[in-house]
């Protein structure tokens, strides 16, 4: 009964929606795994549908309008028959912003641009990008994002300790150049790649006529295992990192195209004949690589490397070149180092076309033109065929399963994923368990807004004079309200949401019901959550206050206390019934009471 009361509550005191005394006023129940929004770690594909994505390009240009009986489809050698089929490319003509004028404090998650079904990333990665290269990097992008196609949806990600969300994704670039060029899209140097070249150089140096040649030996074995222990710290911090960002973007739905912004790390340290013990170097990370090249590819990232260092030249051809360690054997030596960086190079940047491979991406490497190869991967990026099938063979066995794509009688590259793992079917369930992923995905910090159902929200504090009157709770808002620092203040997010995205039951009295779910979620500045309210309801509409609310709109209103500080505050609804939602995120800067 209390249930009943609370929705006709809701339906009558239009201005007070979720914040009756019952809504607000009380902590809700113990959260559990299954109640606190959280992003799921997806490792594979598990739909008996798949989908992959197909670039197809003649001398760097998309390829448009090919038709469905032209693409061949192959599973493990076995061709496959084509389900489903259609083409994605960007407008022909520059989009026109759709901008409404809204009152003061006032947002909408109406979009500005129409959903061109892709996202692009922007990795910045301080592990692997030589410190003198990274200021050329930023510099460049701030001019790319000066002449980016409207309506291009990026957002910025680091890369250094730990994966680090700059910009979540907007169509704004003044928003993005201002974190770029903001001491946030600067990632700390950790392990300068050109550390380990500076200490073999150092020992190098060393090294005269009088040097021993046990000496010798010892410090490039030193050098040598110093170099490959920073090695090893720092592909393994690199693949950590973009596995992060595999699991946050699986929770995105569609396409994304990530453009890895790096100097690479190699595939492999092979065996060096001139040291004392050839093997203790030794490192092979094909196997780590791959493993993470599936989750990206799962969950639909197709990875565009860009060598950061741009253009190179070897350093035994520089005017600065001087030869190392004994001048007795300078021609040796000269040769040694050309040797040295064609084998480093190479090994490095098929690194980069590996990844690029086995995701459908593509790689950029010995250019300059850093803003050129953004613009290329972002427009080849978002000029795709989605060719879906069904597996003939589709056992859930967890093995990998080849694909292949071919088109008939044609010279055009293609770039796709390369294949996918078919989970066990229990394990699928087991991880589709729990809270649905929808309000995952619509809750998820920095991800696009959800535009399925559509709504405005005036963020105010509730000291704020035009709240005056507004009956708010004194007991603590949200689920982790008290365990939150002091000063904190109170912010109100008073919602008008569009009612006609909503499935509605229809009863034999004319009554309507619908179920909604309204959330907010607070993330402080390093996208940790810090609070956050979550309230399922059901109305049952009598038929004047169906076509009341058809005309006014649904109102809630939504209390969370916030410390102190930069805050985003993230609004999701969700259509319950119809498996729609709605989100849009908002900074706030909170100032202390």
């Amino acid at each position: 009964m209390q249930s009943h009361s609370f929705i006709v509550c809701v339906v009558l005191a239009v201005s007070a929606i979720l914040s009756t005394p019952r809504g607000f006023g009380q902590t809700p129940a113990p959260a559990t795994s299954s109640s606190i929004p959280t992003t799921p770690t997806i490792l594979h594909a598990n739909a008996n549908l798949v989908l992959v994505d197909v670039i197809v390009t003649d001398k760097g240009k998309a390829i448009h309008s090919l038709d469905r009986g032209s693409f061949h489809v192959f599973e493990d050698g076995r061709e496959q028959a084509i389900s489903t089929f259609d083409e994605h490319h960007p407008a022909a003509t520059p989009l026109t912003p759709n901008r409404i004028k809204l009152p003061p404090h006032t947002y909408s998650n109406i979009p500005v641009y129409p959903d061109a079904g892709v996202v692009n990333v922007l990795l910045l990665d301080g592990l692997n990008t030589p410190a003198a290269n990274q200021m050329d990097m930023r510099r460049q992008m701030i001019e790319y994002l000066g002449k980016v196609q409207p309506g291009t949806t990026l957002a910025i990600f680091t890369l250094a300790s730990e994966l680090r969300l700059v910009e979540g994704f907007t169509t704004d670039p003044s928003q993005l150049a201002k974190a770029i060029a903001s001491s946030k899209g600067n990632p700390s140097v950790l392990l300068d790649p050109a550390s380990a070249q500076s200490l073999d150089e150092a020992t190098d140096d060393m090294i005269n006529a009088y040097t021993t040649a046990e000496a010798v030996a010892s410090m490039r074995q030193f050098a040598a295992d110093v170099g490959a222990y920073q090695m090893d710290v720092r592909v393994r911090m690199t693949l950590d990192g973009l596995k992060d960002l595999a699991r946050y973007l699986s929770s995105i739905p569609g396409r994304k195209n990530l453009i890895w912004f790096s100097g690479s790390f190699p595939i492999a340290l092979d065996p060096d004949d001139t040291l004392r013990s050839p093997f203790n170097a030794m490192r092979n990370y094909s196997e780590d690589i791959r493993e993470t090249n599936d989750l990206l590819s799962a969950a639909r990232v197709a990875v565009y490397p860009v060598d950061a260092r741009g253009l190179l030249s070897g350093p035994s051809v520089e005017a600065s070149y001087k030869s190392r360690g004994n001048p007795a054997t300078a021609g040796a030596n000269f040769a040694r180092d050309t040797a040295r960086f064609m084998a480093s190079t190479l090994n490095e940047q098929a690194t980069m076309q590996q990844v690029a491979e086995q995701t459908g991406g593509q790689e950029y490497v010995n250019t300059n033109g850093l803003k050129e190869a953004v613009a290329n991967a972002i427009e080849n990026g978002s000029s795709y065929y989605i060719v879906g099938y069904i597996p003939a063979n589709s056992k859930f066995d967890g093995q990998f399963h080849k694909i292949q794509v071919h088109l008939d009688n044609s010279t055009y590259k293609l770039a796709y994923r390369r294949g996918y793992y078919a989970d066990a079917r229990d394990k699928a369930l087991a991880q589709a368990s729990g809270r649905p992923n929808l309000l995952v995905e619509a809750a998820l910090h920095g991800a696009p807004p959800a535009t399925q159902i559509l709504f405005q929200a005036r963020i105010l504090p509730a000291s704020d004079p035009l709240l005056k009157g507004l009956n708010l709770p004194a007991a603590p808002a949200g689920a982790m309200a008290a365990s939150l620092k002091a000063p904190t203040a109170r912010y109100v997010a008073q919602m008008t949401v569009d009612p006609r995205h909503f499935t509605y039951e229809e009863n034999p009295d004319g009554t309507r019901k619908v179920s909604i779910e309204f959330a907010a979620l607070a993330y402080d500045a390093d996208g940790k959550r810090i609070n956050y309210y979550d309230r399922p309801i059901q109305l049952s509409l009598k038929p004047e206050q169906y076509t009341r609310l058809m005309a006014t709109g649904i109102p809630a209103t939504i209390a969370l206390d916030l410390p102190a500080g930069q805050i985003f505050l993230r609004l999701v609804v969700v259509d319950q019934a119809a498996g729609h939602a709605g989100s849009l995120e908002i900074p706030v800067t909170v100032k202390a009471p």
